[in-house]
């Protein structure tokens, strides 16, 4: 009987009571991919990356569908309102796109990384636009 196999991905866990729309990017052969929605619901995990990692910098951003709330960084990437995965961080708006701020998430170069996502960490849709 053989043993299972280990599957190394990027997972995002949604610790939340809410269901959460996730996007990421990274780098793939040099060049950058961005990609989403994943529809994470609450208290599950979901693989956005499969296999083993072959960057160690990949960037976030997830939106809390019920408050609104967002987790977001200062990378901003090319990312559209409906599915899906675009080449290319440049002319985000000239190609048709919004351009949205993405968190880091530094693996240290390891073949799998998890991140969970929680109410405390994301930011309210009112304090953005203070």
């Amino acid at each position: 009987m053989q043993a299972p196999v280990a599957h190394a991905d990027l997972k995002v866990c949604n610790n939340t009571k809410s269901l959460v729309g996730v996007s990421v990017g990274y780098r793939e052969k040099g060049d950058w991919t961005v990609q989403g929605w994943w529809r994470i619901p609450p208290e599950v995990c979901a693989s956005l990356v499969e296999g083993d990692l072959s960057s160690r910098y990949y960037y976030l951003h997830a939106e809390d569908a019920d408050t609104g709330g967002r987790w977001r960084g200062p990378v901003f990437m090319c990312t559209s309102s409906k599915q899906y995965k675009i080449k290319g961080l440049k002319d985000c708006f000239a190609r048709g796109f919004e351009r949205t701020g993405f968190f880091e998430v530094d693996t240290g170069n390891q073949k799998s990384w998890q991140v969970r996502l929680n109410e405390a960490d994301q930011t309210k849709k009112e304090q953005e636009t203070q």
